[in-house]
Parts: structure tokens; C-alpha cells; sequence
């Protein structure tokens, strides 16, 4: 993959069609305001700085139903499509993988009993890195099929944001699935007016057995601070189902510490 500081550059070469459409229009080609203002983001992530990898350490808070748990945690990203998220809790240690660097998407998690558990493929087509998005947009404006949809100018979480809509285009043999997979892949982002950082993203996923079931998750971000050129969010909040699942708060950031492919195996 290129690098994120050319980035910029790349989203340009993408088709023009009438910007401020809305979402659920699905388009084939990107807006050029939806395309310049992820490509801004960008460059406002990351300067002029090259990223292969990253590293996030520090702590969690992890919430379900009645419990409510705290521990240490641990988040790697490889700007080629790979995440995979640490936990070590009072209950027992818990893992995510998600590796979309291959053909085929692949991914698993396990709880405190260690045991991996396959994460069905319609919950692997929106974003393995969802903790930095600095690596979210790159995927976007350097993968091609993704289509950028400017959804207008609102206020999200008490801040003014701009909405942009991206969703993968799937090639046109696909037919009447098409729109199904447009849903599946569409992950919304809210830019800062001002800043143009990433203030939240947002997607769905879904029972392991019925696709069609739309469960909302919410990424939140905050406390950006600038590491080695990039602005990274030091406070991700997590939100399923409307509900905080996850408040993890960074102690350190690394960056391109050479994390090998085989970190983000599926077991």
C-alpha cells in the first residue's frame, strides 16, 4: 500500500458525481466534496508521515450487561487491512483479530477460555482497524471500489461535523446483490468541521447467523495528541447497540515497529 502522506493525491483520480447525495443513493463514484474531505483528514492524521504499523497500549474499561470489568489492553494495525485488540481483564485475558490484508477477509475472537471462535464474513467487511483512523480513510482513498458519499454538514455529539458515507462498490456482475453488499461494507465518518479528525465513526454488524439484523457500533474519539507528526486519539469509546461497550484510554503509541503479518493470523 502507499504511503498515507500521498494519499492526498490519490482520492483526486477518482470520478466526480454531484455532491451532497445522500447515503442511501449509492452511487458508482465518489463525490469530489465527500473525496476532498476525506483526503484532508488524511493529511490532517498524519502530515507527512509514512505508517506501516501501530501500537496502542494502555487501559480498558470493558462493560457488558452487569459487568464491568477494567484491565490492560493492547491495539495493533497494519495499514495494508489488519487489527487485532488485547484485552487483559479481571476475568481473563480476551482477543480480536480481523486480517482484510488478504483475498478474503478472516477473523476470530476468544473470551477467558482461550477458545477461537470464527467471526462469520458479513462481520468482516467494515473496518479491521476501527481503534485508529488514520488507517480506516487510508484503506478507502488507496483500495479501489470504495465510494465516497458526502452525507451533508450536522452536529454529532455535540460537535459540527461534516458526514461522509463510504461504502464498496461490488463489480457490476454481482447484479441483485449488489445493494446487499453496499450495506454490509458502509461505515460512516463524522470529521471535525474545523479540524477535519475524525470525531466518530459508525457501522453495523450482525448476528452470526442472519446478516440482515443490523446492530449499530459507534466508535468515539477524542483527547488528540501528536505523536512523532500524527494526531492520534488518545480516548476510543466503543458503542454497541447504543450502549458503552468498550472505554480504552492510551498510555503510549508506536509506530512502525516492523509487526509481523503473522501477528494478525486467524487461529
Amino acid at each position: 500500500m502507499k504511503a498515507l502522506s500521498i494519499l492526498a493525491a490519490l482520492i483526486f483520480t477518482l470520478p466526480n458525481s454531484q455532491a451532497g447525495q445522500q447515503a442511501s443513493a449509492s452511487p458508482s463514484s465518489s463525490s469530489s466534496q465527500a473525496a476532498t474531505l476525506l483526503a484532508r483528514s488524511a493529511a490532517a492524521l498524519t502530515g507527512n508521515t509514512t505508517l506501516s504499523d501501530v501500537t496502542l497500549t494502555g487501559t480498558a474499561n470493558r462493560i457488558a450487561g452487569s459487568d464491568n470489568e477494567t484491565g490492560s489492553a493492547v491495539f495493533k494495525a497494519l495499514t495494508s487491512g489488519a487489527g487485532r485488540a488485547d484485552l487483559n481483564l479481571s476475568s481473563g485475558p480476551r482477543s480480536e483479530v480481523h486480517n482484510s490484508s488478504g483475498i478474503s477477509p478472516t477473523g476470530s475472537w476468544s473470551g477467558p477460555d482461550s477458545i477461537s471462535h470464527a467471526t462469520p464474513y458479513h462481520n468482516l467487511l467494515t473496518e479491521p482497524a476501527w481503534f485508529f483512523p488514520a488507517f480506516a480513510i487510508a484503506r478507502r482513498l488507496s483500495t479501489p471500489g470504495y465510494v465516497a458519499t458526502y452525507v451533508g454538514h450536522e452536529t454529532h455529539n455535540s460537535h459540527l461535523v461534516e458526514h461522509i458515507s463510504v461504502s464498496k462498490t461490488p463489480p457490476a456482475e454481482t447484479g441483485a446483490g449488489a445493494p446487499f453488499v453496499q450495506r454490509l461494507t458502509q461505515v460512516e465518518f463524522f470529521l471535525d468541521s474545523t479540524s477535519l479528525l475524525p470525531v466518530a465513526i459508525s457501522f453495523n454488524i450482525h448476528p452470526d447467523s442472519n446478516a440482515l439484523v443490523d446492530i449499530p457500533v459507534e466508535i468515539d474519539f477524542s483527547d488528540y495528541r501528536a505523536v512523532n507528526g500524527c494526531q492520534v486519539p488518545f480516548h476510543i469509546e466503543k458503542y454497541l447497540n447504543n450502549s458503552l461497550s468498550l472505554d480504552f484510554q492510551a498510555n503510549s503509541v508506536n509506530f512502525n515497529t516492523g509487526l509481523a503479518a503473522s501477528t494478525f493470523n486467524v487461529q
